[in-house]
């Protein structure tokens, strides 16, 4: 392999290696400034998506032990990486695609593990990190929140029981 070959398949391996997914898009019918605009919109959640010849890719990834996605290495073909969150890339892919009806979601590596269509599609319905977060800590406080609602409960039963009584005397 050529010099310039090899210097392509590492820096594509260098970006498989960062990043914890790989999402695989046929790209094919996209105009440039579709494929502009998708590109700046996986930019604000933290994923990169970028075009890369078939046999570079598929170098790439038997050069990190996968072979996972050789057979959907076909057509013109992009591949969706980042250091975050998955789910956020997923649904921009999915609200991209309703929007033009391009690219297309072939299939995905989310840590070693492979991810079919239907499987990214379900990440894309997913709520995001930060609502995630902040659910898993509203179901944290609800004992705590229960526990003090209970025990303030007598005195304010008092206190209404006592105002309704002076209320009742005042009249």
């Amino acid at each position: 392999m050529r010099l310039e070959k090899s210097t392509i398949v590492d820096d594509v391996k260098l970006k498989l290696d960062a990043s914890p997914f790989v999402i695989l898009l046929e790209y094919g019918g996209m105009s440039v400034p579709h494929f502009s605009e998708l590109r700046s919109r996986l930019a604000t959640v933290g994923s990169f998506c970028s075009v890369v010849k078939n046999t570079f890719l598929r170098r790439a990834l038997n050069n990190t032990g996968t072979t996972l996605l050789d057979s959907y290495l076909t057509g013109q073909t992009a591949i969706v990486s980042g250091e975050q969150d998955i789910c956020a890339a997923a649904k921009v892919l999915k609200t991209f695609h309703a929007e033009f009806q391009k690219p297309v979601v072939r299939a995905g590596i989310l840590d070693n593990d492979f991810l079919s269509f239907d499987q990214i599609m379900v990440l894309a319905s997913l709520p995001s990190k930060e609502v995630l977060q902040s659910q898993l800590l509203g179901l944290l406080l609800m004992p705590a929140t229960k526990l003090v609602r209970t025990l303030n409960e007598p005195g304010t039963s008092l206190a209404r029981l006592l105002a309704a009584k002076a209320s009742q005397e005042a009249a």
